[in-house]
């Protein structure tokens, strides 16, 4: 059995398909820069308490640094790629597009040419439901235009799978690209409104309700996201694009009320327009991901926002 190099290990959805991996006697190796985007600590934790239990090589190193990939590839009997490395954030990207565009292109760029030099047998990366911008047609389905984004983050990410079907073209290279749409769960991104909207309430400070509450999101738990995952990993196609998400649209006022109902505490609400780069609404039609993968999202917001709330509580004591 060979090896999955995991990129962004660190991050919330890398933790949780490394420790999948684990869990079932897979080797890996992680990649991770352990960046400041957000607070490294919860990066530094997801490896040392989360995957604590498991011994696996950790690489800290950005994937823009080739050289160093280069020597990961040669020292490691890598037979797959999870590639969920990237600067992540529609609104963070239009304030530090350099930053996003060496990351999320030049970066897969450098592990696609790797992974063509290395014979890998599967590459599978992370895209974003944010490719399909403006999209009016709900649900979204991977045969609607994504020619329209509307942040330079979204843009990355169209980028990211033009270049894995012409490295798919061009050396046949078996290609899974996943777009996720807004995952949540324990060990989670402190930067996504779920995470600021519990430590604000609980500390009594207002939250910024962007859209007054009127977005509607299809919020998918993080379990239900490493099931696709893993799947994709497990067969390997040509080329494929999926939509993974809990094929359910909530209106972010709603969502906001489940938190309060678990924290037992009503928030103070800052009503805001809607932000540039912003989408108002997001849907998945996962009926490819359903049939090729077996893909079936099982976990209600109500169930996964109880279960970060326990998370979050004991984590911060």
């Amino acid at each position: 059995m060979g090896t999955t190099l995991v990129t962004g290990g660190a991050g919330f959805i890398g933790s949780h398909t490394s420790k999948r991996l684990l869990e079932s006697g897979e080797s890996i190796v992680c990649v991770d820069d352990f960046n400041d985007y957000y607070d490294p600590r919860i990066k530094e934790d997801r490896i040392s308490k989360f995957l604590g239990d498991y011994t696996f090589p950790v690489h800290r190193i950005s994937i823009c640094d080739f050289e160093g990939l280069k020597k990961i590839f040669k020292k490691y009997k890598i037979d797959r790629v999870c590639h969920l490395a990237a600067r992540a954030g529609v609104r963070a990207s239009i304030n530090d597009p350099f930053s996003y565009q060496e990351v999320n292109i030049q970066g897969t760029l450098n592990l696609l040419e790797l992974s063509k030099d290395n014979d890998i047998s599967n590459f599978v990366f992370a895209s974003s439901s944010s490719v399909y911008g403006g999209n009016r047609k709900v649900p979204f389905s991977e045969n609607d235009p994504v020619d329209s984004p509307v942040s330079v983050y979204a843009a990355t990410k169209k980028s990211s799978e033009l270049l894995a079907h012409v490295y798919h073209n061009l050396y046949k290279l078996n290609v899974t690209g996943l777009r996720f749409f807004t995952v949540y769960g324990p060990f989670g991104r402190p930067d996504m409104a779920y995470y600021k909207f519990t430590k604000k309430i609980l500390s009594g400070e207002p939250i910024d309700v962007y859209n007054h509450g009127k977005h509607q999101r299809d919020f998918t738990y993080i379990d239900d996201i490493i099931d696709g995952v893993i799947q994709s990993l497990e067969k390997p196609h040509d080329y494929e694009i999926f939509n993974l998400g809990n094929s359910q649209t909530v209106e972010l006022e709603y969502f906001i009320s489940v938190i309060e109902k678990e924290l037992g505490i009503e928030a103070k609400r800052n009503l805001l327009p809607l932000q540039p780069g912003d989408v108002v609404k997001t849907y998945a039609d996962i009926t490819k991901a359903n049939k090729m993968l077996g893909f079936n999202p099982k976990t209600s917001v109500e169930l996964g926002i109880k279960n970060f709330i326990n998370w979050y509580k004991d984590y911060y004591k």
